[in-house]
Formats: C-alpha cells, sequence, structure tokens
C-alpha cells in the first residue's frame, strides 16, 4: 500500500512537472506566433501643457564615460551633470576643465556641456594666434588678438571677454560680456565655446 502511495506521488509530480513544461512551451509558440506588440510613447510638449518646472535638461558630450541627453534638478552644479555622465573619460582634457569649466556653476536648461579630449585640445590649440583663421574661434581659449580679429571687438572687449570666462554658452557673451546685440549678430557665427 505504501509503495502504491508513493508511485502516486511520484506520478503526480511528474505529471505536473509534464503540464508546467507544455504549458510553457506552449506560451512560447503563441508568444512567436503572434509576439506582443510594442508599445512606443512618444511623449511632447504641447502648449497649455506645463513640464516639471523643477526638472533642467542639460546636453553632456565630449570625453565623458556617457554622452547624452540628462534631466537634473533645478540648481545643479555642472559637476553633478558630469557624475550623471558617467565622469571624465580616461582621454579627457583635465588640463582644460580646470582652467575653464567652472564646476560648481549653475546648470542653465538646454545647456550642452563638452569636455575636450586630449587629441582634440592639442588640435584646437594648433590654430592659436592665427588671427586670420577663418575657421571658429573658441571664445574660453582665444587670446586678445584672436578675439580682436573679430567684427565690433577691440582690445578693450575682448579683455572683457577673456575676463569673464568661462562661457556655458555663446550667447553669454550679451549677457556676461555685455556686447551689444550688434557685435554678438555679427560675429555668433564665427565663435564657439568648445
Amino acid at each position: 500500500m505504501e509503495k502504491r502511495i508513493e508511485f502516486g506521488r511520484s506520478l503526480l509530480i511528474a505529471s505536473g512537472v509534464l503540464v508546467a513544461g507544455l504549458v510553457s512551451t506552449g506560451y512560447g509558440i503563441w508568444r512567436v506566433l503572434r509576439p506582443v506588440e510594442p508599445v512606443v510613447e512618444i511623449v511632447r510638449e504641447e502648449k497649455g501643457v506645463e513640464s516639471d518646472s523643477n526638472m533642467l535638461v542639460v546636453d553632456v558630450g565630449g570625453a565623458v564615460e556617457r554622452p547624452g541627453v540628462y534631466e537634473v534638478p533645478q540648481g545643479s552644479r555642472i559637476g553633478a551633470a558630469l557624475i550623471l555622465a558617467g565622469g571624465l573619460a580616461v582621454d579627457a582634457d583635465r588640463e582644460w576643465v580646470g582652467r575653464y569649466l567652472n564646476l560648481a556653476e549653475e546648470v542653465k536648461d538646454g545647456s550642452k556641456i563638452f569636455i575636450p579630449g586630449e587629441s582634440g585640445q592639442q588640435v584646437a590649440n594648433s590654430n592659436v594666434g592665427s588671427a586670420t583663421n577663418t575657421s571658429s574661434i573658441n571664445i574660453n581659449t582665444a587670446s586678445i588678438a584672436e578675439l580682436d580679429s573679430l567684427w565690433g571687438i577691440g582690445e578693450a572687449r575682448a579683455n572683457t571677454i577673456i575676463a569673464n570666462r568661462p562661457y556655458s554658452l555663446v550667447e553669454e557673451l550679451v549677457t556676461k560680456a555685455k556686447l551689444p546685440e550688434n557685435v554678438y549678430d555679427a560675429i555668433k557665427d564665427r565663435v564657439t565655446i568648445y
């Protein structure tokens, strides 16, 4: 009698395992024949719909571990945005970061933080001293002579631009360096922050 009960239990367990396997296999076949449609949600901002006013969006690129667009709380610092991007990459130009990037500066909504790599900085520095160079002039690293080569920028304005470094946006030439709008409009396509 005990052998029959034990055999019955073993049979019950084996049949349970068999049923579970069949159900699992059947579900797998069902998913192959009728796959789940991926759900894609497109989020767009419409007029009248307010986004979270406590969050800012910043684009972190260049020599960082995970370049991308990040949301940070209002009042966040550039250093915190770099941490979200995984920190500086191995090839980041740390001297440039130490000299021109204020890690304690507050992030501005829609701004770009770009960390140059060591090789990229060497290429950028190869143009220094060429006042007739038609490529973009980096307002964070340019000399007085380079800035003076721009229309409407004399030695006094060049000194003001240098004194107010670093710049996160080219538009800060108007707010930080107090350039007149007509001068900014004339040179905005010839200057860069990186």
